[in-house]
């Protein structure tokens, strides 16, 4: 891709080594204050209540009917991302959302998750056999991908249709708990090319952001499905 004309006033200053090393730490100062916010902010939600999973909750998965237990794979905790992937998506079936692609996208190695007795798997209302192929031709091999069975997952966990991260503690008795959910900008945490992006001078381009004046910018929710964009 051509990168687009971007007019010298539109960069930022240029100043000595100096100058730049005094600007770098006073925003390390601020970076520290971020990072003990967000250390807070975590310890609250380890903080906060869960409930209890009444229901018996069905997925089919590569290998037939399996309940919400299931998808722990004998670890302790689960994160359950409803990727939107169902008729009413443009380029059905041969495409998914193109905002939970480029969350699939972003997924681990799980090992890593793994290693902290934590899972991750995705469900969807559309069949396994167009979660296969759609799984082969992006190449997305890293996650299991589980069929919905009926509404009532994602009636009652707050994704009726679109996105979210459904977050599950399993007990000494295997009783399944609900810890935490997030949908729309909560996923962000998720998705490492925004934080990378972040860290540049332009940043993620995009109109809703304080940026200084020339600096492109684009629409926001502009992910593309990596096999289309320019």
């Amino acid at each position: 891709m051509t990168s687009a004309p971007l007019p010298d006033a539109a960069l930022p200053p240029v100043v000595s080594t100096e100058e730049w090393r005094k600007a770098h730490e006073a925003m390390l100062v601020k970076e520290k204050e971020f990072t003990r916010a967000r250390d807070a902010l975590a310890a609250e939600r380890r903080r906060m209540p869960m409930t209890r999973v009444e229901a018996d909750y069905r997925f089919v998965g590569p290998d037939g009917e399996v309940g919400l237990l299931d998808l722990f794979e004998g670890r302790r905790q689960l994160l359950v991302y409803r990727f939107f992937y169902e008729h009413d998506v443009r380029g059905w079936p041969d495409k998914g959302c193109p905002g939970c692609s480029y969350l699939a996208d972003h997924v681990p190695h799980l090992a890593h998750l793994h290693a902290w007795d934590t899972s991750f798997a995705m469900v969807s209302p559309a069949e396994q056999d167009n979660i296969s192929a759609l799984q082969r031709h992006m190449g997305w091999d890293k996650a299991p991908w589980y069929t919905l069975v009926g509404d009532d997952f994602s009636r009652d966990f707050d994704v009726p249709e679109m996105f979210g991260v459904n977050v599950f503690l399993r007990d000494d008795h295997d009783t399944v708990y609900r810890t935490y959910f997030v949908t729309g900008r909560g996923v962000e945490p998720l998705l490492p090319t925004l934080s990378m992006l972040d860290l540049t001078a332009l940043g993620r381009q995009e109109t809703w952001e304080d940026t200084p004046a020339g600096r492109p910018q684009q629409p926001p929710y502009r992910a593309e499905r990596h096999d289309e964009y320019p």
